[in-house]
């Protein structure tokens, strides 16, 4: 098990309103060091945007918990997901997360650094992230919370450890 984050660059677009055009927004390089750097930040991954559990169940917990999550002292509620910056950005639009930062790793190089990359082609996804959470100091791993099962082409999609609840109980012991 990796103790550290791994070191990568997210494409990420960022709006610019001194673009004035119709699509404002912009490419920016996120660095690991950007999101993780002298920081106390809580990270759930998970299969994939618009899909049912990550959509009902997943990111609106993390979104609705998140002032509990910074009054543990967390800086930053991030999740990660395969799915390139365009996908992140609706998908947040569409939830309303405005406190929770859609961290798109397009081309799964952080999940696959991390050892969470998995074969979903059984339901047409392709190379997604496997379900976990983690709390990070620093760039430092402190706790993993990764789903049982973790394989290729699992035909079940666990969720119960990877949840906001369960990674507030541990960041209030």
């Amino acid at each position: 098990m990796i103790t550290q984050v791994p070191q990568v660059v997210f494409k990420t677009r960022v709006r610019n309103e001194a673009l004035q055009t119709q699509n404002p927004f912009e490419w920016k390089d996120v660095s690991t060091d950007d999101v993780f750097k002298g920081k106390k930040v809580v990270v759930f991954s998970l299969p994939g945007a618009f899909t049912p559990t990550c959509s009902t169940s997943h990111l609106p917990r993390y979104e609705a918990l998140h002032d509990e999550f910074k009054a543990q002292g967390v800086d930053q509620v991030v999740c990660v997901s395969v799915n390139d910056a365009f996908v992140m950005y609706q998908w947040g639009k569409g939830q309303n997360a405005n406190h929770v930062f859609l961290l798109p790793d397009g081309n799964g190089e952080f999940t696959r650094k991390m050892g969470m990359l998995v074969d979903k082609s059984n339901l047409g996804f392709g190379m997604r992230s496997w379900r976990y959470a983690m709390v990070v100091n620093d760039g430092k791993i402190e706790k993993m919370f990764i789903e049982d099962g973790y394989s290729d082409n699992c035909p079940t999609d666990p969720f119960e450890v990877s949840d906001a609840d369960t990674v507030l109980d541990y960041l209030k012991k």
